[in-house]
């Protein structure tokens, strides 16, 4: 490293000893280079981005996912290719900054840019290592349950809590084991690599099999897909897909209703969840120390891209896109014959009245009564008048019902058979929430490391595992009732709003001398970098800032909360600009 590339920085970084390995696909990638064989090369030695797409293809993508088919067919397939597209710019970025210097972000950011940065980064990757890790335990739980344990008529594995118990153990020490392997030299290490690559290849295959299937039964409309490939910005204030025709066929005083419904209150949330799954601040996290521990250096930077691009955004993007357009295919403006029906009785016997009847009986203005379980009691009446509205709005109310996979399945049972449906989604959704558990316990190793300032410590590591772990392992009694209210939004607030501020100090670290020395791009190079960190750094804002909006709309407690961080931590960003080490020569 150049004298001027650790200008500016508290004290010189050492360079860390090559390992063996390390030398050895340096010269493999020197080699390849010479011969023009680079790409076996990237192939050979790709890794961090799998662990990208391990994290990003977990439950959160799968529910972004399957919605946005729900709602908009597939006209907004568009959102998840942009979002990847800006998550994968920033994630350059950093990977770019990382190489270059040796140094690691936490330490290079809290000397160099601003310690609160530094310190709220690290502060909610672990948030959302420990809160998000909960739901992929119940994703893979439920994959096994209602689709692979049921398979050949199996009544599944239930819902006992000593049942929940023993798999949720299972699944623990499964993933702990997989993860210590990552921290293993030799063959260790690259069993992981292996097995990695094949759960998330096992993903990809499941859902894309599906699809295949589907466009042979010509069921898939190719030109609409392409179509829902373009951006289209009017997305966030008209109903997308067939729900715009839908609501224009509406007279007057009822369009207003279900525009704001489907609009306000459903799309805009599920087109922000989909751009936020794609990256999240934890994966800032998890990509620089991932390349750092594999001993990658400044001649490692062409194979990072090569790996973000292969390892992480191409299954990304086929597994979402496929996802959305299973789901469009059997979800979007569809109902059953008994919700379309106009006798009462007939239209209560659809699965789909619990859910969707609640929305006409708002529209018509009918007042509902509640239980003490908190189920509603209709009245002949009632039902025989929502029973009577047009198709049109019992379409529009269908289609704000949430689906998951495992009803995508069954809907798809009569072209896949119902033991191949099961075993297909099974697989993948399991693999979905297996391999996100793995990955979210490495996070929360790197980011313990860090907090307790021992780069290289297997203790500090450990622990952090563990911690992630084990606080997934308590879904079955966290994540219910008002904790499954309040934990995603502490954690869903805190990550959206660092994850643009992450973004721009990454933005600052890619125009830093200081940090990057003669390393740092000049002339067109830093044109280019420039307008797309930019782009990508506005599109987070929006995102961050509607999402964040969102959470406060919940109630009046949460909008207290939430304001109360966002203050406190602006605080301390203005104090960590004011406390930043100054630079020295």
């Amino acid at each position: 490293m150049s004298e001027s590339a650790i200008e500016g920085s508290v004290s010189p970084v050492p360079s860390p000893p090559v390992s063996d390995r390390v030398r050895s696909d340096r010269e493999m990638l020197q080699k390849a280079a010479q011969e023009g064989k680079l790409l076996g090369a990237f192939v050979k030695l790709s890794g961090p981005g799998w662990l990208q797409s391990a994290i990003t293809l977990g439950g959160g993508s799968l529910a972004g996912a399957l919605f946005l088919g729900v709602l908009g067919g597939t006209s907004m397939i568009w959102l998840q290719l942009m979002a990847i597209t800006m998550g994968v710019i920033m994630l350059s970025a950093i990977s770019y900054v990382t190489l270059s210097t040796g140094r690691r972000p936490f330490e290079a950011i809290k000397h160099d840019i601003n310690p609160a940065l530094a310190w709220g980064w690290v502060i909610a990757t672990c948030l959302a290592n420990t809160i998000w890790c909960m739901p992929q335990f119940s994703l893979a739980y439920d994959a096994l349950d209602k689709n692979l344990f049921s398979l050949g008529g199996g009544t599944g594995l239930g819902d006992s809590e000593s049942t929940k118990i023993v798999v949720t153990a299972v699944l623990f020490f499964a993933a702990a084991f997989v993860v210590l392997l990552n921290v293993r030299q030799g063959k260790a290490a690259k069993f992981f690599d292996i097995f990695l690559k094949a759960l998330i290849g096992m993903v990809v295959i499941c859902f894309f099999g599906v699809t295949v299937l589907m466009a042979i039964e010509g069921q898939i409309d190719f030109g609409a897909v392409f179509a829902g490939m373009i951006p289209n910005l009017s997305q966030w204030t008209t109903p997308a897909g067939e729900l715009n025709r839908l609501v224009g066929e509406l007279p007057e005083e009822s369009r207003s209703f279900w525009t704001q419904k489907i609009v306000v209150d459903n799309q805009r949330s599920v087109m922000i969840a989909a751009a936020a799954t794609a990256v999240g601040i934890n994966m800032t996290f998890l990509l620089p120390y991932s390349m750092l521990a594999r001993g990658w250096d400044k001649p490692f930077r062409g194979l990072a891209r090569f790996d973000l691009a292969t390892g992480m955004a191409i299954p990304y993007i086929l597994v979402t896109t496929c996802v959305v357009i299973a789901s469009a295919a059997a979800f979007h403006v569809r109902t059953d014959d008994a919700f379309l029906s106009s006798q009462p009785e007939t239209f209560r016997s659809s699965p789909l009245f619990e859910n969707a009847a609640p929305v006409i009986a708002q529209r018509l203005g009918i007042e509902v009564t509640v239980d003490a379980d908190q189920e509603i009691v209709w009245t002949d009446e009632q039902v025989a008048a929502i029973a009577a509205v047009s198709d049109n709005e019992k379409q529009l109310a269908a289609s704000l019902v949430k689906r998951n996979a495992f009803q995508l399945s069954q809907t798809l049972s009569p072209l896949l058979g119902e033991g191949l449906a099961k075993l297909v989604f099974g697989l993948g959704v399991f693999g979905m929430g297996f391999s996100t558990i793995i990955i979210l316990m490495l996070i929360n190793g790197y980011a313990f490391r860090e907090i307790f300032n021992r780069p290289d410590g297997q203790a500090p590591f450990i622990i952090g595992c563990l911690v992630a772990g084990l606080t997934g392992a308590c879904w079955i009694y966290l994540w219910k009732g008002e904790s499954k209210f309040w934990l995603p939004i502490i954690a869903s607030t805190f990550g959206m709003m660092l994850l643009p501020i992450a973004y721009f100090t990454f933005f600052l670290m890619m125009n830093s001398k200081r940090i990057l020395g003669d390393e740092k791009p000049t002339g067109g190079s830093m044109l280019i970098w420039n307008v797309l960190m930019g782009v990508s750094v506005a599109g987070a804002l929006v995102a961050a800032w509607a999402a964040i909006d969102g959470e406060m709309n919940k109630s009046d407690t949460a909008k207290a909360v939430i304001w109360t961080v966002l203050g406190v931590f602006a605080v301390a960003v203005i104090v960590g600009f004011k406390f930043r080490k100054p630079a020295t020569n």
